[in-house]
């Protein structure tokens, strides 16, 4: 079996020379600049073409990264749910376009800003379902464990904008759609995963978390100091833990070109693969989100993609489906290597690609009108209290706030845009969740009349541990 591996690497680096300016980039990055490992694959038409691993899967036991190392995949866990939904979608087992409540229960989706039965399963996964920010790590050295999905939906599970108002990236929706995949299948989620797509597919070096008998294969996550990070889990599997290598990630790529393996099972239909790549949410002029995919037009042609980042983790799968190309790039520290080197294999592949273009907008200077300005009062709802809050907004901009019994602290960062209201303020929550690290709250309200309504997320601040980030429901009104 080794011999074969052998080989089949050496026939895809056959086919691989003019990736060679390629591989001397990534052999600079992780001599020159700490990166742990990186491993690559691509594939077009069918085929795999490139595959190879770079560095160190784990630094301490000198074990090589290799195309079938498996890596946290953060958010491409995204992609692989929304197949699993999908499957169901095929088999009438679902409809997308019912309420997420239907398939829900006892906990359900709670209304605030909209009323619940409008958040869908294809909002939830187009992230236009009005629900939240959200994310929560537990890291395997602490005592405390993830909790229930049931009471994650019933804290956190809170309608902050209208269903289809807002594109809102949330992974408590992708927990929600894996919730729903183990209650309409009767089985769990890890299982029904690998029963109805990994296995199917030919993927043997992917699973949710990572069981015993595939430990051998996976590769440590860093920090930035090259500290191994402790483990850790979520109370959103569906939308971040997933492990795959990169050779089963570029055939879980090929399937969704529509041009998969011959040993690949026709798990979904080609026009569901299409419906899952068309653009549902707008998030910027030439980019959107389909059902598990970002979606963007590049060089006229439609690129499909996403990308994972947490701590410790930097992936991305960047399709091409009008030209049966994917290429993937998995990589055990937080880092922009990843997207840098996809783009520059397709520009290898793709005469003219060009590279994204992500300029960081100048924020505009915060100047309120009459309809904002001015003293506006309410609370903030957490699942264990309503607390007082107090907006002060005054004409020259600067906005002050009192939470509860709190110190008054001034917004930070404040903003207006098409309607909305944001900023950042110290405080604290005090839910025992939120306050198990130390955070700040982000506020996105929409002025609605007289009513500035939305959500205050408790975000961790900087610190060596993962963080996260806990949404609670605001409604405020003029006195």
């Amino acid at each position: 079996m080794i011999r074969l591996n052998l080989f089949l690497t050496a026939v895809a680096l056959a086919h691989a020379q003019n990736f060679d300016s390629i591989r001397e980039e990534i052999a600079k990055q992780i001599r020159d600049n700490g990166v742990p490992s990186l491993s690559v694959a691509v594939a077009r038409d069918g085929k795999i073409i490139w595959e190879q691993g770079f560095g160190w899967a784990n630094r301490e036991k000198r074990i090589e990264a290799t195309p079938h190392t498996m890596y946290s995949l953060a958010s491409i866990s995204k992609p692989f749910t929304a197949t699993g939904l999908m499957v169901l979608k095929q088999r009438g087992q679902v409809s997308l376009d019912e309420p997420a409540n239907k398939y829900l229960a006892p906990a359900r989706i709670t209304g605030k800003a909209g009323p619940a039965e409008e958040a869908t399963l294809r909002r939830i996964a187009n992230h236009t379902s009005g629900l939240p920010l959200h994310y929560q790590f537990f890291h395997f050295d602490e005592p405390i464990r993830p909790p229930e999905m049931a009471d994650t939906i019933r804290r956190y599970g809170i309608l902050v904008t209208r269903p289809g108002e807002r594109y809102e990236y949330s992974n408590i929706g992708y927990g929600i759609l894996d919730h729903v995949i183990e209650r309409v299948s009767g089985v769990s989620y890890a299982r029904f995963m690998r029963e109805q797509v990994f296995v199917p597919l030919g993927l043997t070096h992917t699973d949710v978390d990572l069981p015993p008998a595939l430990e051998a294969y996976r590769a440590v996550r860093y920090d930035p100091e090259g500290r191994p990070v402790p483990d850790y889990t979520f109370d959103h599997p569906g939308a971040s833990a997933l492990y795959s290598s990169a050779h089963d990630l570029v055939r879980f790529g090929m399937f969704h070109t529509r041009s998969r393996a011959a040993d690949q099972k026709a798990i979904l239909s080609d026009d569901n693969v299409t419906e899952m790549q068309k653009q549902a949410a707008v998030i910027g002029p030439d980019s959107g989100y389909g059902t598990g995919w970002f979606t963007n037009k590049r060089n006229s042609e439609l690129a499909v993609s996403h990308t994972g980042s947490m701590p410790g983790v930097a992936t991305i799968l960047l399709m091409v489906p009008s030209k049966k190309i994917a290429v993937v790039v998995l990589c055990n520290a937080s880092s922009p290597l990843p997207a840098r080197i996809a783009n520059q294999i397709l520009g290898e592949m793709i005469s003219g690609w060009e590279l994204p273009a992500n300029p960081l907008p100048k924020p505009a200077p915060f100047q309120p009108g009459s309809e904002l300005s001015g003293k506006w009062e309410g609370i903030v709802e957490t699942h264990r209290a309503r607390i007082p809050l107090q907006l002060t907004i005054q004409p020259d901009g600067d906005v002050h706030a009192k939470l509860g019994t709190q110190l008054v602290t001034l917004v930070n960062q404040p903003s207006f845009d098409d309607g909305w209201f944001s900023g950042r303020l110290s405080g604290d929550v005090d839910t025992p969740d939120a306050s198990r690290r130390p955070h700040a709250i982000r506020l996105l309200l929409k002025l609605r009349g007289n009513v500035l309504n939305g959500s205050a997320t408790a975000q961790s601040l900087p610190n060596p541990r993962s963080s996260n980030a806990l949404t609670s429901w605001v409604e405020l009104k003029r006195p």
